[in-house]
């Protein structure tokens, strides 16, 4: 199977004035989590056994920042989400595209505890589905090869990410979908990792049942923002109607959702917008 590494990497000057985000050099960073990604990049590569010799940290940045400067020009504050993609052979690319920037720490929602009775903090709460079948053909690490999560994005109603949304109804459309795989077990959600609050807390699959290893994810565990499940603790049978779920990326950070599902007689589940 050929496949090249992938990130997605979120740029927002924002990111500067949180010093949990700094640079491995302690000064302000305008990425988010750009050591982590690089970490996860070499990790990845050591494990395929590509030369990772040849990607460094200020390599990874420098070609950030490159990025930035192509696509921004003048306007060098618009946030940007960079998309970096890691050759077999050690050749590091990017683009870019602008989103909309952060309008708080992107990693407040983690805080949010649903059994508190207090208004919710942090708007709009994503509407979450389930997918209709299992997917298990996925690889531990984000690659380029990406036709098991759009896959799983049709059944739900979505278009591929990036694509355009042309004949999908927003209406009805999800924010995103969880996979789980041949088990039952839950493992990520097609652009995201993903945390349910269980016993007071919010857990987070393990990596043993097939989900990738996010940055966010890392940085939510090394802080006792998350904690990893039990096994067998997040299966299908113990999702119900309006759960809350925390999902986390590198480019939104965390974001609240909450789960609707109806689950009929033969195991299926009919699946609507929360």
């Amino acid at each position: 199977m050929s496949y090249s590494l992938l990130a997605a990497v979120r740029f927002d000057p924002f990111l500067e004035t949180l010093t949990w985000n700094n640079g491995p050099d302690g000064l302000p960073s305008p990425y988010l989590l750009l050591s982590h990604q690089f970490h996860r990049f070499v990790s990845a590569s050591v494990a395929a056994q590509w030369p990772s010799a040849h990607l460094t940290f200020d390599k990874l940045k420098s070609v950030c920042d490159n990025v930035v400067r192509d696509v921004n020009g003048t306007c060098v504050r618009q946030p940007l989400k960079i998309r970096l993609i890691l050759s077999p052979s050690g050749d590091l690319t990017a683009s870019a595209a602008p989103i909309p920037p952060l309008q708080y720490d992107p990693t407040l929602p983690s805080l949010f505890t649903p059994d508190a009775i207090s208004p919710v903090p942090f708007e709009p709460i994503w509407r979450i589905h389930i997918d209709t079948q299992s997917t298990s053909d996925t690889l531990p690490v984000k690659t380029t090869i990406r036709r098991p999560y759009d896959d799983a994005r049709a059944r739900a109603g979505m278009p591929p990410l990036g694509a355009p949304s042309h004949g999908v109804d927003a209406q009805d459309c999800p924010d995103d979908v969880i996979l789980y795989n041949a088990s039952g077990a839950v493992t990520e959600t097609s652009i995201c990792n993903i945390a349910f609050y269980r016993r007071g807390k919010w857990v987070t699959p393990p990596l043993s049942v097939g989900c990738i290893a996010g940055i966010v994810r890392r940085w939510l565990l090394e802080n006792n923002r998350i904690h990893e499940a039990d096994e067998n603790e997040l299966s299908l049978n113990t999702i119900r109607d309006n759960d809350w779920v925390l999902v986390f990326n590198g480019v939104i950070g965390c974001r609240l959702g909450k789960v609707r599902t109806l689950r009929l007689k033969m195991g299926i589940y009919v699946l609507f917008c929360g």
